[in-house]
């Protein structure tokens, strides 16, 4: 095993196999990913912060085995954050916090392509921040469908007083979130209200959308994933890559580019590398900045 050492905040990082090629039809090495991931870090930072970190591991590379590390490893740093919290069974759970960029840079040394975090914080993690609308596309639909449900999917959503915010999953699909930001709101609300939206949008677009969770119900139409409200649950985190054929990244977009890319015709266009997301967010900033603060009130429905 080769080994390099790097110094980061007072620190001593030691960096294994840089070498290593992870996404190997595309020649994407572990520098590489590591390199990426130190760019987007001011981007990224904010939305990992206190919130409990499931790591999905890919330790030969994105065609081989993967396993999923919800547990924060024994053999961690002294240095990197950790909180405990509740599961489903009673017991307590010890989870990474990723707060700064040598608790990423670690992390991504374990070839932790794909960072997944659930809706709440870690110390509040039965309050979510925002509601999700998961866009999954059948088979015979893709990600331009569901552009399509996205869009009039925030138009729905406009009228009932509340903004959205849209990012590519980096894999087939589209994630609609909704901020909420407050206290006062648990998952029981959020799962309530966005499966009614869910099937509010089956019933005027029968032909486009399934709010059913069977995959029968989901050939040529777009399956709106609901449940992802939900403490037991996570989502890819923005700027997170993912463990495809090529490093894309689940990325940030403008309402109107949607428009313009749902319009075009070519699903591609809606696939985000990482070259391309260092070079955005640093011309146009967090484009999912607002996910973190905004407040909003889920109206009665």
């Amino acid at each position: 095993m080769s080994r390099t050492f790097v110094e980061m905040a007072g620190r001593r990082l030691p960096l294994s196999n840089l070498e290593k090629d992870l996404y190997p039809s595309y020649g994407f090495t572990k520098a590489h990913i590591l390199e990426y991931y130190r760019r987007i870090s001011p981007f990224i930072l904010p939305h990992l912060k206190d919130r409990a970190l499931t790591l999905k591991r890919y330790p030969e590379g994105v065609e081989n085995d993967f396993f999923f590390e919800k547990r924060c490893p024994s053999h961690r740093p002294a240095w990197v954050k950790t909180a405990e919290i509740p599961q489903e069974d009673g017991e307590r759970r010890r989870v990474c916090l990723v707060n700064d960029l040598e608790t990423l840079m670690w992390a991504e040394n374990l070839a932790s392509l794909e960072l997944h975090v659930p809706l709440a914080r870690a110390r509040s993690a039965e309050t979510p921040d925002s509601m999700v609308f998961d866009l999954d596309p059948g088979d015979q639909a893709n990600i331009l469908e569901c552009a399509r449900v996205a869009l009039t999917l925030r138009d729905l959503l406009s009228r009932m007083g509340l903004a959205s915010y849209v990012k590519t999953s980096g894999m087939k699909g589209l994630h609609v979130y909704v901020p909420l930001n407050r206290k006062e709101t648990t998952f029981e609300d959020t799962k309530t209200f966005s499966k009614a939206v869910a099937e509010i949008m089956q019933k005027h677009y029968p032909d486009l959308v399934t709010a059913k969770m069977d995959k029968k119900y989901r050939k040529a139409k777009v399956f709106i994933n609901w449940s992802q409200n939900d403490a037991s649950k996570t989502m890819i985190c923005v700027y997170s890559l993912r463990a495809r054929e090529k490093p894309f990244v689940s990325f940030p977009l403008e309402w109107k580019e949607l428009e313009n890319l749902a319009g075009s015709g070519d699903p591609e266009k809606l696939q985000v590398m990482t070259s391309e997301a260092v070079s955005r967010v640093e011309k146009k900033g967090d484009l999912f900045q607002e996910v973190l603060v905004k407040k909003q009130k889920l109206p009665h429905l």
